[in-house]
């Protein structure tokens, strides 16, 4: 797993679309799901780990953004 993409791809496994229009609350229920998948074992520690990672990293990224925008 190595983009936001493919963490989409692992939820939409698990028939979770996450498409609000609006990037970071995208990232922010993406977050939430993966959260939820993890706590009933639906998917491994590695790929929990994995996706969490990108997911903080590319909300960091945006929220940095909109900083800099405003």
């Amino acid at each position: 797993m190595k983009t936001i993409y493919d963490v989409q791809q692992l939820l939409k496994r698990y028939g979770s679309f996450v498409y609000t229009g609006d990037r970071l609350g995208d990232l922010e229920l993406m977050d939430m799901e993966l959260t939820e998948l993890h706590k009933w074992d639906f998917i491994s520690v590695e790929d929990y780990t994995m996706a969490k990672l990108l997911l903080r990293s590319e909300i960091s990224k945006v929220e940095k953004e909109r900083r800099g925008n405003t």
